[in-house]
């Protein structure tokens, strides 16, 4: 029994880590993603409990639940509770939000310009001159804000480096921007999240945070 209740306990818990996990968050915008998450979680629990304690009652307790009207039922579960959930988790998005917008905070953000097509990521750095692009691999500085521009040459791709920060689409004729920050110089992985073809499922990139000092000539070592 003891088996089987910490096998039940560690292999949910292990599909939290890992390359790809939004669960395992390495930089600020990720983690407000998963503080977001958690709490939707931690939510969903609650409520699951209260309908089934509410269920349990209706079998073995079905005096208590009569005792109350159809107005109460419908004031407490109908009105009350979605207006609690609705309000606890619009405010938890709306706090968790703002920290995912790029802030004018005085922090001066390094841009990365990022192309993406069918099937591979291309990342030019036009504040290092005589930098090439790379193809299938980012060079970012850790501990510093990171603006990356993205565009597309064919059809819309998903950028996404779950540890690192939400998606955002980069769509043909049209740029978008995105802020990101690494916590700790490390590798990080970023995928395709937007169908876009044959080669889909090929369309991964690696990330490389430096330590800023690192940062330029990790540059120049990349041409």
């Amino acid at each position: 029994m003891r088996a089987v209740l910490t096998s039940a306990t560690i292999l949910p818990l292990a599909g939290c880590t890992g390359l790809l996990s939004t669960l395992d968050p390495a930089g600020p915008a990720a983690a407000s993603i998963a503080t977001l998450w958690w709490v939707m979680f931690y939510g969903a629990t609650v409520l699951f409990a209260l309908v089934a304690v509410l269920l349990a009652m209706s079998y073995w307790r079905s005096g208590l639940i009569r005792r109350l009207t159809p107005l109460q039922w419908i004031l407490g579960l109908g009105v009350g509770m979605p207006v609690v959930v609705l309000t606890a988790l619009v405010t938890t998005a709306f706090v968790q939000g703002e920290g995912l917008l790029p802030h004018r905070d005085g922090v001066r953000p390094v841009t990365i310009s990022v192309l993406a097509r069918q099937w591979r990521w291309e990342f030019a750095y036009p504040e290092s001159p005589g930098v090439g692009p790379t193809i299938g691999v980012l060079h970012m500085p850790a501990g510093v804000p990171v603006d990356l521009t993205l565009e597309s040459a064919d059809v819309i791709h998903g950028f996404w480096i779950p540890r690192l920060g939400g998606k955002l689409d980069a769509i043909p004729g049209h740029v978008n921007v995105v802020r990101l920050l690494a916590d700790q110089p490390g590798r990080y992985h970023g995928v395709c999240a937007e169908f876009c073809g044959d080669g889909h499922t090929q369309m991964r990139f690696e990330v490389i945070a430096h330590a800023p000092e690192d940062y330029q000539a990790a540059l120049e070592a990349s041409r």
